[in-house]
């Protein structure tokens, strides 16, 4: 192993760069998930960045701000990723949006400054989820009263630190062996006591649902190397909405029904009046010649 770190940068330095170190992260996410990948580097620092999928370059931002890219921009032709990445223009750090299992690779971050530089190597795997069951899971329809448990998914590092949030409000955390849920009065207010965290796996209920439960709700997974964000959205239909409309909807529907009914027999009543009167005039006019 020594052996190989000597070889690596003799390499390294024959090329005119010298590698202060290399290092390796493993970022598990769940297809449709948005993933930012950290460069630990501080808002007051200036590096020049650079990231790479496949040895191709897909993300740039220079101390001085004057070249910064993605995807195409910095390789005409690519379009990989078509505008599902954000760099963050402070800190140098990678968003890739919406991802897919083709995305699951390397990502090779470099920083380079004026005294040193360093890599870090980030093995993202996506896992694969069917399509119909992604639908499933990203958007649900329940009925008033039912219960709903947002699954985070397997989570390999325990360590991580786990947030939910509701249209943006924090509802429930996991960080470590502590758990919050609902500190806020807002919160407490809206969901009084129906909120249940499992600590062991990560999962929250939501029982006894209202139409007021309503909304997007994400799961926040983060740790020092990277933030996961798992979306849902839930729409919630009240039974006596729900049994009205019904209702409604059978009654236009009956109505229709009576009327081409009654469309149909007065067409019928219509032809054989006409025929009867018909044959009451060939009657007479045979009569009188």
């Amino acid at each position: 192993m020594t052996n190989f770190f000597i070889v690596v940068s003799v390499c390294v330095f024959s090329l005119g760069v010298f590698v202060d170190y290399i290092s390796g992260v493993s970022v598990f996410v769940m297809e449709g998930d948005s993933v930012t990948l950290h460069t630990d580097v501080k808002t007051n620092q200036h590096e020049n960045i650079k990231w790479f999928f496949n040895s191709i370059r897909i993300a740039q931002i220079t101390r001085d701000l004057r070249k910064i890219c993605t995807d195409v921009q910095c390789n005409e032709g690519t379009e990989r990723f078509r505008d599902r990445l954000k760099l963050d223009h402070q800190t140098g750090s990678l968003t890739i949006r919406d991802i897919r299992t083709t995305d699951s690779e390397d990502y090779k971050l470099q920083i380079i400054s004026s005294s040193s530089s360093s890599e870090n190597i980030f093995s993202v795997v996506v896992h694969d989820v069917p399509a119909a069951e992604r639908d499933e899971m990203q958007r649900k329809t329940l009925k008033e009263g039912e219960s709903f448990t947002f699954d985070p998914g397997d989570i390999k590092n325990t360590e991580d630190v786990m947030v939910w949030y509701f249209n943006d409000s924090l509802i429930a955390e996991i960080t470590g062996d502590q758990s919050k849920i609902c500190t806020d009065d807002e919160c407490k207010e809206r969901f009084r006591d129906r909120l249940k965290l499992d600590h062991q796996t990560g999962s929250l209920t939501i029982t006894n649902t209202r139409t007021t439960d309503s909304g997007e709700y994400t799961l926040q997974i983060s740790s020092r190397s990277f933030i996961i964000h798992r979306h849902r959205s839930i729409s919630i239909i009240s039974e006596k909405n729900f049994s009205v409309n019904d209702r409604s909807v059978l009654l236009f529907v009956i109505i229709g029904i009576c009327v081409a009914v009654l469309l149909v027999l007065a067409g019928l009543i219509g032809k054989r009046c006409r025929r009867h009167k018909s044959g009451i005039h060939k009657n007479n006019l045979s009569a009188v010649l």
